[in-house]
């Protein structure tokens, strides 16, 4: 998309942001991306240019928490930097901190000698979630409910302009995962057990992160991940005495891999996917970092995926104990750019080492330049009429109610109602008195999960703004209507109804696998307490998967799954209330018991209630 020179960058990035909000809400029907193989004469004349010492630099993405000096950005030529999940500014995680850090990076990136921007990579994985103020979103598993692909659209098309606030233009997203064994920690992180339903809405999440047209100063690189295999791991496989799943090894033929793991690369590749990143996970034995079959055969030979591939953090490092090895074998096999965090500078020496002995060929290395380089002039990065700081005009709107909007809608089509007797919701506002329970009524980080602030997430007040559950009862209700609180579900006698919100603690990849999906006992006593009270009991429960829910399911009147719906929680609220009546349909198949996992996409089993099964009013 081509501006008039007389435009500034605010000018320039309100009209992008309008056209392509525009596109989202289906004025337009989607355009086709540019080939990125069409920025070839532009990259070659550029890549010719270049020493070994320019080219590795491209090749290396270190933590910026990790650099031990910041000039090493100019003397290794570093093409890229990243924020791992608690990866903050020093000056802590606001928004001018982040933007500041950013503009600081980027600033030395210019001063080399061929002036080549940074590329600077983080994982907003429902919304910009590493900065406070910023608008998250409910994560995958609760948008597979919703079946909607322009919603998420439009959920991207946020996030986006909510990253480039900072600066950052990259996002470690979307993961299109199809997870096949709930216990796995990472399951919340994938929109169903279902390929179909992964297949369209990881596309519609690309669309929306890169718009139209990747030169856009809106839009914000994708990163399908992690390629390939990443939720069917066999439980036990996992990393020794950590976690039974996470990182362990798929164990399928290569027909089941290509029908359930391969969907979600064909359409996001197709929607213009700029990056992939490799699973830490095996196949069949094999490291897929490690894997030219996967990267190189199957992702750029037969998918035709133009773009780079990078690794996921310190990947490489599980190959082999031997580092020097490590990094051969990864690049041989079509690695482009790695995520070395803390080693980037032994990297840096080893892979010149390794092209210089004859191990690694000049043709590995240029291209895998190449197509990092095809990413950022297909960007706009290597336009030098355009600056690469960022637009701080963006900062007007981060956070904005309008941001939130979208996000309170998606809480209310995310919800799945799973229980409804007596036809005790929706509540009315008018009642007498309501009482809240549960652990995880009043707590906002309970109720975004991980990913939020830090890369577990944390329990609490996280200061990302927005609303608590209780909070959103409490203003939703009439002027007349009592609300009180317990979070045991004590003291509920006299009340008309009582609301207990319970579920999971937050946590990410690792710490997050369990053995079994057992309720938290204080979570059954509540709901306990609650019935004792002798007054209709509604349960909402927050969780990054289906779990073991039959004693509680049977003192419900009413049950809402509500997975982990972000900040706004009044989107939970309106539900309860009727101001939204629920469509939401299980993404994922819900078991009856642990003896029943894994169940996945095939399952046969007698599940408690099936994947598709949604109530309404």
């Amino acid at each position: 998309m081509q501006y008039p020179k007389l435009f500034s960058i605010a000018a320039i990035c309100t009209v992008a942001a309008s056209a392509v909000f525009i596109s989202v809400l289906g004025a337009a029907a989607p355009a086709k991306p540019k080939p990125l193989s069409s920025y070839d004469p532009q990259v070659k004349a550029v890549l010719a240019k270049m020493t070994l010492e320019e080219k590795v630099g491209q090749m290396t993405q270190p933590d910026q928490e990790a650099l031990k000096d910041e000039s090493d950005i100019e003397s290794l030529f570093l093409g890229s930097v990243l924020s791992g999940g608690s990866s903050d500014p020093k000056e802590g995680n606001s928004l001018e901190a982040w933007t500041n850090l950013y503009d600081k990076y980027q600033k030395r990136a210019l001063k080399t000698r061929l002036a080549i921007p940074l590329i600077y990579g983080v994982d907003a994985l429902h919304g910009h979630n590493n900065v406070i103020g910023a608008v998250v979103f409910p994560q995958n598993i609760g948008l597979g409910c919703t079946r909607n692909p322009a919603l998420v659209e439009k959920i991207a098309r946020v996030t986006a302009e909510e990253v480039r606030a900072t600066g950052i233009q990259w996002t470690f997203a979307p993961c299109v995962t199809v997870p096949q064994d709930i216990r796995w920690g990472r399951t919340y992180e994938g929109f169903s057990d279902d390929p179909k339903v992964v297949k369209e809405l990881g596309e519609a999440a690309v669309r929306g992160l890169q718009g139209p047209d990747l030169s856009n100063p809106l839009s914000l690189l994708a990163c399908a991940k992690h390629y390939i295999g990443d939720g069917g791991t066999t439980f036990g496989t996992g990393m020794a005495g950590k976690s039974p799943l996470d990182q362990g090894d798929t164990r399928v033929d290569e027909p089941t891999l290509r029908r359930l793991h391969l969907q979600g690369y064909l359409t996001t590749i197709a929607a213009g996917a700029g990056t992939v990143m490799p699973s830490y996970s095996s196949w069949n034995g094999v490291k897929c970092s490690a894997s030219k079959q996967l990267m190189t055969d199957i992702l750029k030979g037969e998918l035709g995926f133009q773009g780079f591939i990078i690794s996921d953090y310190n990947a490489i490092d599980q190959i082999t104990p031997d580092y020097k090895k490590a990094i051969e074998i990864s690049i041989n096999a079509g690695m482009d750019m790695v995520m070395v965090t803390e080693r980037y500078r032994e990297y840096v020496k080893d892979l010149k080492e390794l092209v210089k002995e004859g191990r690694v060929p000049m043709s590995r290395i240029d291209d895998a330049v190449t197509r990092i380089l095809r990413v950022k002039f297909a960007m706009g990065l290597m336009d030098k009429n355009r600056s690469q700081l960022a637009d701080r005009n963006l900062h007007k709107t981060f956070g904005s109610a309008e941001h939130r909007m979208v996000a309170r809608d998606a809480v209310r089509q995310s919800l799945v109602l799973l229980k409804n007797e007596k036809k005790t919701l929706p509540l009315k506002k008018t009642v007498a008195r309501i009482h809240i329970a549960g652990k995880n009524a009043d707590d906002i980080g309970n109720q975004c999960g991980g990913w939020t602030i830090d890369w577990q997430g944390k329990s609490g007040n996280i200061t990302t703004g927005g609303t608590t559950i209780r909070a959103a009862i409490q203003a939703a209700v009439a002027k007349g209507t009592q609300v009180t609180y317990s979070a045991d579900g004590s003291g509920a006698q006299g009340a008309t109804v009582g609301v207990v919100v319970i579920g999971e603690k937050p946590y990410a990849e690792m710490m997050g696998d369990r053995k079994t999906l057992a309720l938290d006992a204080a979570d059954v006593a509540a709901v306990k307490n609650m019935k004792a009270a002798g007054i209709p009991v509604v349960v909402v429960l927050l969780s990054g998967r289906p779990l073991i829910i039959n004693d509680v399911l049977a003192q419900a009147d009413a049950f809402v799954a509500a997975w982990l719906p972000g900040t706004e929680g009044q989107g939970v609220s309106d539900v309860l209330f009727g101001d939204y009546k629920p469509t939401g349909k299980l993404a994922f198949a819900w078991p009856r018991s642990d003896e029943q996992l894994p169940l996945g996409t095939a399952t046969t089993a007698d599940v408690l209630f099936k994947n598709g099964f949604g109530l309404k009013y």
